[in-house]
């Protein structure tokens, strides 16, 4: 009897991987992908469309938030709850199983390939919290696994499964070679979250603001930012494109120069006026106040469409700033 199975497909290699193998052992397989602000399904999409499989794609946010908030199982070297997002992902592609008339879902995890969260006690954990004991299937470290519930049916050919383990990828791309996968980014990176200096804007946010807003969470992917004094958090475009998406967020108040080039800056929240005036000396700083003789102006546009201009009087240092920034 021919069985049916769910793959998480992230487009790397080893995800790619694992819907060959399971193919060989028999199975049929669609593919299964997450986006969040952190990490995008680009990668899954074009690996789908290599595979030649139906790929499900699943907004995961409000689940990535939830564990950024709090982790059962505590975060990696950054911002990373790495052991429990994996488990949710699992187990929400178990919960599309039903629909989707699966036996089984399937990663491309690889034992002791990163041994903080792929060691044989992570492995178990995350089968543990998925709620998918028996029915998770590993098809590159199977063979040192013990046999799951599809195997022991006779749904899929354990002796088609393979054994590698550890972090070296000669046999992965020996692998690739033999099934004609040529297009798979590098093991590292993908995720937002594994970055130190990402990890702690959104740590910040979290601790000030906390993650309802969606909106206030995308923006951290855009400008620098800063913590005021007073409390206020400020986002400051780095260029015209962060400067836009600033300006397109619909929140709090926007600063700019009024009388030479220069960021964009917003506010969600203004907590004080120091703070917005504060702010105002941050966009000065870093505008283009060479090319005056004059101070700078700024425009400040507040939530309810009134503007006022704010002169902000020189000098200009940027290093002033630099206590009160984040990234």
């Amino acid at each position: 009897m021919r069985s049916k199975g769910l793959s998480l497909l992230s487009g790397g290699l080893d995800s790619q991987l694992a819907v060959k193998i399971l193919q060989r052992a028999g199975a049929e397989v669609e593919g299964v992908a997450f986006a969040t602000p952190f990490f995008s399904p680009d990668a899954a999409r074009k690996a789908a469309s290599a595979l030649g499989i139906r790929l499900h794609v699943v907004d995961f946010t409000a689940d990535e938030l939830a564990l950024v908030e709090n982790p059962p199982h505590g975060f990696g070297g950054a911002m990373n709850p790495c052991i429990d997002c994996h488990a949710a992902m699992i187990r929400r592609a178990g919960e599309m199983m039903p629909a989707l008339g699966c036996d089984f879902v399937a990663t491309g995890e690889v034992l002791g390939q990163r041994p903080m969260s792929q060691n044989r006690q992570s492995l178990g954990i995350v089968e543990k919290a998925s709620g998918m004991k028996g029915r998770l299937v590993r098809p590159l470290s199977a063979l040192l696994l013990d046999p799951t519930l599809p195997e022991q049916e006779g749904k899929l050919d354990r002796s088609s499964l393979l054994d590698i383990s550890g972090r070296c990828r000669d046999r992965q791309i020996a692998l690739a070679a033999e099934f004609g996968i040529v297009d798979y980014p590098s093991p590292a990176g993908g995720c937002k979250l594994t970055e130190e200096g990402f990890g702690r804007k959104l740590r910040d946010l979290r601790d000030h603001e906390g993650l309802k807003d969606r909106r206030l969470v995308e923006l951290l992917l855009v400008a620098r930012r800063f913590r005021l004094p007073g409390g206020s958090s400020v986002a400051l475009g780095r260029d015209r494109t962060e400067n836009a998406a600033l300006k397109a967020a619909g929140l709090g108040i926007l600063l700019s120069s009024c009388n030479c080039p220069g960021p964009t800056a917003l506010m969600p929240e203004a907590k004080t006026q120091d703070d917005v005036r504060l702010a105002a000396g941050l966009v000065a700083a870093y505008s283009r106040s060479d090319r005056l003789a004059a101070d700078v102006e700024i425009l400040v546009s507040l939530p309810d469409g009134t503007t006022h201009r704010m002169p902000v009087p020189r000098p200009y240092d940027r290093g002033v700033f630099k206590p009160f920034q984040i990234m």
